[in-house]
């Protein structure tokens, strides 16, 4: 497969990638202890459908929602429902949009109202080793560079588990392209990366084991000993020098500061 995209390809897709950007936005404008997970996904749902894309997640391979919503011990995959957020809570929202052609998915973790200094500093450096494997996404370089950058920053440095099971990719007109984008490897192994791919990077990080555990509804991916997991994901275009970030997380970041429902203190 031919993953090279041209400027304009990139272009149109980081349209798609935008508005992702901008439901988990609309999400973090509404969330807050009291509402149902199922209560976030509808509204996000019409929020896509009126923005003139449809939402990728909903019907892929049988998946019935538009978003996904993972909660606590919950690492990807997380099925809305009638679960009522509350106080300390970690939501992370995963959603991929297709519009014009082009698929964009990427995600975010929130947290509800007051929690550990722990679950803060999980969150944090989660959120930090995105942009760490980020920089390692540049011509000639390899998958492995990305998923060492990873590991290094969140086991390495600080012993947390990294998710094996399940990985970045790329993406583009389909939801899920070569080549795929462990956040564990070794610095140079691994499929040599070109000029204009676009790539989903999502560290899955959690407070203890790697080892995960999937719900009887055949989706929702658990950590294995139930310890905190966090998600982020951008997509991000491979360049010579330095990549180009698709995605947003400044407008997403404006509404989880101002939304005094939501915890922003580990920034």
């Amino acid at each position: 497969m031919n993953l090279y995209k041209s400027d304009e390809e990139v272009a149109i897709q980081r349209e798609s990638c935008l508005l992702v950007s901008a439901t988990i936005t609309e999400v973090a404008k509404i969330m807050k202890p009291g509402i149902t997970t199922l209560s976030l996904d509808e509204m996000a749902e019409t929020f896509i459908r009126d923005n003139g894309a449809s939402p990728s997640c909903k019907g892929y391979h049988g998946y019935p929602y538009s978003l996904c919503v993972s909660v606590n011990e919950q690492v990807v995959h997380g099925f809305p429902g009638k679960y009522i957020l509350k106080e300390g809570d970690i939501v992370s929202i995963d959603t991929v949009i297709y519009k014009n052609g082009f698929h964009g998915d990427h995600a975010y973790t929130f947290i509800i109202g007051e929690t550990s200094k722990e679950i803060l500093d999980l969150v944090r450096i989660t959120k930090e080793s995105l942009y760490v494997g980020i920089k390692q996404a540049v011509t000639n370089n390899r998958t492995g560079d990305i998923g060492h950058a990873i590991e290094r920053y969140t086991n390495g440095n600080h012993g947390y588990g990294v998710i094996r099971d399940f990985v970045g990719h790329g993406v583009g007109r389909e939801m899920h392209e070569d080549p795929q984008i462990p956040n564990y490897g070794q610095q140079g192994k691994g499929k040599k990366l070109t000029e204009n791919m676009v790539l989903a990077i999502e560290p899955m990080i959690t407070m203890g084991s790697n080892k995960i555990h999937i719900l009887d509804d055949g989706w929702t991916v658990v950590s294995a000993d139930k310890s905190p997991a966090v998600h982020f994901e951008h997509n991000v275009c491979v360049k010579k020098g330095a990549p180009v970030i698709l995605s947003d997380f400044a407008p997403i970041e404006a509404a989880e500061k101002a939304n005094s429902n939501l915890n922003s203190s580990y920034y």
